[in-house]
């Protein structure tokens, strides 16, 4: 049985005249932002963007630095490349470099028929795992096949906040990742692993 709750009447010291000003709310305390572990060594991670659609790709790239930045990454040099088939060869040449603890790729693979995009996502994200294995520097990847993009303002907008949410996932991996081989690659060399 479905039960509605009534306001009980107002007394008359509880009415108000409509020119008062009432007293503000109190404030809420709101919790803390979550405390995010530190790194024992300063990383520095290459973050490499397509630019087709850039208007879009770049949501990832901002919320990736503002998530990065709290969670205590803030040596980011972001590269841009055409599209999204060239992320693979800048991210290896990258990561040879031995500059850079993480790379992170970010693009929006559309256009060219259903067989098309989806082939080249593929082809780029085989090619990032390949990267990774090959010199043991991650690779995350924002590269993103919709199954349905229109250029329609709808279209744009929705995948301005997918991608802004994609950003902040991507961080979130990254620093969480990071983390982990810091462990890890301190408990192979103290031979504990």
């Amino acid at each position: 049985m479905n039960q509605m709750l009534q306001d009980a009447p107002l007394n008359a010291s509880e009415i108000r005249d409509a020119g008062e000003v009432r007293n503000p709310p109190e404030t809420v305390d709101r919790p803390p932002a979550p405390a995010h572990p530190r790194f024992a060594k300063p990383q520095r991670v290459a973050f490499v963007q397509s630019s087709w659609h850039r208007d879009v790709v770049e949501e990832c790239r901002i919320a990736f630095l503002a998530e990065s930045a709290a969670r205590h990454i803030t040596n980011i040099d972001v590269f841009e490349v055409p599209g999204s088939f060239e992320i693979p060869l800048h991210a290896q040449i990258l990561a040879k470099t031995r500059r850079y603890t993480a790379i992170v790729a970010a693009g929006l693979v559309v256009d060219g028929g259903i067989y098309r995009h989806e082939f080249v996502a593929d082809t780029v994200i085989k090619a990032l795992m390949d990267v990774q294995l090959r010199t043991e520097v991650p690779v995350f990847s924002a590269v993103l096949t919709p199954q349905q993009f229109h250029e329609s303002a709808a279209h744009f907008e929705f995948f301005r906040k997918h991608f802004a949410l994609k950003g902040i996932e991507v961080a979130e991996a990254c620093a969480n990742t990071l983390l982990s081989l810091e462990r890890l690659r301190g408990q192979v060399a103290a031979g504990i692993t």
